[in-house]
């Protein structure tokens, strides 16, 4: 039987795993308009590695972060549950995503 409290922690740290894609794809869309055009140089491939490093360790955060502990605790069957509920509730929220975009496209 799966623990409502990871169940509800897995829930909230796939949320905010989606807002902060979401938030770094509006961005990304709208660099232009917020930072004007970059000139050709070393400039925006340094800024886009950055923001990939920090987006890789925001990620790993907030999917392995709490887990981790958890592990670190002794509680393995807990870490290993509440990995698990995250990556399907990710994965939950992409097919609500995608079907909301067929749906409403």
């Amino acid at each position: 039987m799966l623990d409502k409290k990871i169940v509800k922690q897995s829930l909230s740290f796939s949320a905010l795993a989606v807002l902060y894609v979401a938030l770094v794809a509006m961005v990304m869309n709208n660099a232009e308009k917020l930072f004007g055009q970059m000139e050709d140089g070393v400039l925006a491939p340094i800024v886009f590695l950055l923001l990939l490093v920090v987006s890789v360790a925001t990620m790993g955060l907030l999917i392995f972060g709490k887990p981790l502990m958890l592990y670190m605790d002794g509680k393995k069957r807990d870490a290993v549950t509440m990995v698990i509920c995250t990556v399907c509730c990710l994965a939950l929220f992409i097919v609500l995503l995608v079907t909301a975009i067929v749906v409403f496209a």
